[in-house]
């Protein structure tokens, strides 16, 4: 018996050791096995010309954008709680305050010079302001001003070389153009998205005082505030500001200020070390069939004048409570907000045409504006 147990297994041995060498050596002796080509037929597609933009690629507007756009590191030095030196106090609140504040946003530089502009809330309070250029070259800034009712910032560098963005016209922008936002999302380094314009003159968002915000649905994040929206041709249209958002991240709804009004803050800032708005002193609404009843009025458009401050620029020129404006400056008013921008951008001392309805009387008049208060609520 133990002889056939011995003969079987070496038999069984003998066999598995032949397979093993023809599955090797010759598999297509194997049954069932085809027979191998050593090819593959693929589909490529035709090489292209290096430096060919695709089309419908936006290759070339970012790269003449990005490189001006940079990120901005700030730090805040912590501050120490008084408290502190009471043991007690220690023990039951712990160290209160020892750890310094960091902060993440981006810029854009606009002059070879050195100025960046950028979002106030990207470097209010900062102590330090460190700036890191798309070549990698870090600079300490300098804040030459800040907006806080635009929540916009002037910043300079002092490096040579600086690539300056070309700064395009914000105010021929429609819904549907389409546009890119650059800047760096998370610290993750930096990033351009696409999109498009979803609505202009964004208002009443509790964001600013003057508010007339491009909206994109190009993707902004935490990082991105004070960075580039621009257009196809890499031209700067808004510096993004903020997102609308209910997870801390894009949700398609972002928010820049239009490069017409970040010119002005720049100019001011930089020429008179602030900005200077006109002030007219009125209390305006919203035109509502209600308060054009109340006032008796049969206008349809513009901003009724509930209010007028005694002796203030819009008294001395003779407007009056229940008046409506329809024009400043020969620009059309539909909206409390409009006024407010319009007014706001007059120069202060110099008299400009106002076109009222008062009940069913078209009434021009001339306004001399004054400089606008500090701090005031956002009536005109």
């Amino acid at each position: 018996m133990k002889r056939l147990w011995l003969l079987f297994a070496q038999t069984v041995t003998v066999v598995l050791a032949a397979y093993f060498v023809v599955a090797t050596l010759k598999p297509d002796w194997m049954p069932g096995s085809t027979a191998r080509t050593g090819t593959v037929s693929l589909l490529e597609a035709p090489a292209g010309s290096a430096g060919v933009v695709p089309p419908g690629s936006f290759r070339l507007a970012a790269q003449r954008s990005s490189a001006a756009v940079v990120s901005i590191n700030t730090s805040k030095a912590a501050r120490i709680d008084p408290r502190n030196q009471d043991p007690w106090f220690r023990f039951f609140f712990g160290d209160q305050g020892s750890m310094p504040q960091v902060g993440l946003g981006s810029g854009v530089i606009v002059s070879d010079g050195g100025y960046i502009l950028t979002n106030n809330h990207v470097v209010e309070s900062a102590d330090e302001i460190e700036v890191v250029l798309n070549d990698s070259r870090r600079a300490r800034a300098k804040v030459i001003g800040t907006d806080p009712e635009s929540d916009l910032a002037v910043l300079k560098i002092e490096l040579d070389r600086l690539p300056a963005i070309v700064l395009g016209n914000s105010d021929a922008l429609q819904v549907g153009d389409q546009v890119l936002a650059i800047g760096n999302p998370f610290g993750v380094g930096q990033t351009v998205t696409s999109g498009i314009i979803s609505a202009l003159g964004r208002n009443q968002l509790g964001i600013n005082t003057f508010e007339n915000f491009i909206q994109t649905d190009a993707a902004i994040n935490p990082g991105n505030s004070g960075g580039a929206l621009v257009d196809t041709n890499g031209n700067l249209l808004g510096i993004n500001t903020a997102i609308y958002s209910r997870s801390g991240g894009s949700m398609g709804i972002g928010f820049a200020i239009p490069v017409a009004t970040a010119k002005l803050v720049l100019e001011g800032i930089v020429k008179d070390g602030q900005v200077t708005r006109g002030w007219i002193g009125v209390e305006p609404n919203d035109l509502s069939p209600e308060l054009a009843e109340t006032f008796g009025v049969k206008a349809k458009e513009g901003v009724i004048i509930t209010g007028v401050l005694q002796n203030g620029p819009a008294a001395q020129a003779g407007i009056k409570p229940g008046d409506v404006i329809t024009q400043v400056a020969g620009k059309p008013i539909s909206n409390v907000a409009d006024l407010l921008g319009n007014v706001a951008a007059l120069k202060p001392g110099t008299a400009s045409q106002f076109s009222l309805l008062r009940r069913d009387s078209q009434i021009e008049v001339e306004v001399t504006p004054s400089v606008r208060p500090k701090q005031r609520r956002p009536a005109q």
